[in-house]
């Protein structure tokens, strides 16, 4: 993945409070998808389909429940990150797009309905399309002397003193990606599985990279 520029204070501190978390908007009707929103929700759910009645139906209960967030506004009354000013990821292999974080879901715990990070694409003539979601677990280490558990932050893997703490997650029967470095300085070792639920993805509803979008 490309480096993103948020830097690296940001994401300690967001790391770092929800974990220690862990150790005012008045609720709004969801919002409806636009047309093309809309276009692009139903060109998925045949491949969704596709992947068992069991998944299927928790994906469609994990579209409804961030069908509301087609709206940037309501994404970020609900806690998420503004996408304004955050860069578009892409690489030789596809897009991912905008990652905006909820940083008090930034924990051990696996919500399928509330994922970490929502994926938008920005419009070539403004605002952002809701195209996917991540989810995201840090990996928390053991330091074998001290006993002292916490994120790790170097780019280097950890050495034979430490040891994971963090067992692989899984989302919809899916093992995440990982353990791999943060993507810039300060975001932390960390397990991710990306859901392509509102674009269509040739290489798979849960590939990392999506082909089939392009950052403006």
């Amino acid at each position: 993945m490309t480096t993103r520029t948020r830097s690296a204070a940001h994401w300690f501190f967001l790391v770092g409070a929800a974990l220690s978390f862990t150790a005012s908007c008045s609720p709004a009707d969801p919002a409806a998808p636009s047309v093309d929103d809309a276009a692009s929700a139903t060109d998925v759910a045949p491949a969704a389909s596709r992947l068992g009645a069991d998944v299927s139906k928790s994906l469609a209960s994990l579209r409804s429940a961030t069908a509301a967030f087609h709206d940037v506004n309501a994404a970020i009354a609900a806690g998420y990150a503004s996408p304004s000013g955050i860069p578009c990821v892409e690489s030789p292999e596809g897009t991912m797009g905008v990652h905006v974080v909820k940083a008090s879901l930034l924990d051990q715990a696996v919500r399928p309905n509330e994922p970490e990070l929502l994926l938008y694409l920005p419009k070539a003539n403004g605002g952002f399309k809701l195209v996917g979601v991540e989810y995201l677990v840090p990996v928390l280490v053991r330091n074998l002397t001290t006993g002292a558990v916490s994120p790790w932050f170097e780019m280097t893997p950890w050495g034979a003193s430490y040891a994971v703490v963090t067992p692989r997650p899984s989302v919809f029967g899916e093992a995440f990606e990982g353990p791999m470095p943060g993507h810039e300085p300060g975001m932390p070792w960390h397990y991710d599985k990306h859901v392509w639920l509102w674009n269509t993805n040739p290489s798979g509803m849960f590939s990392q990279w999506n082909p089939s979008i392009a950052c403006p």
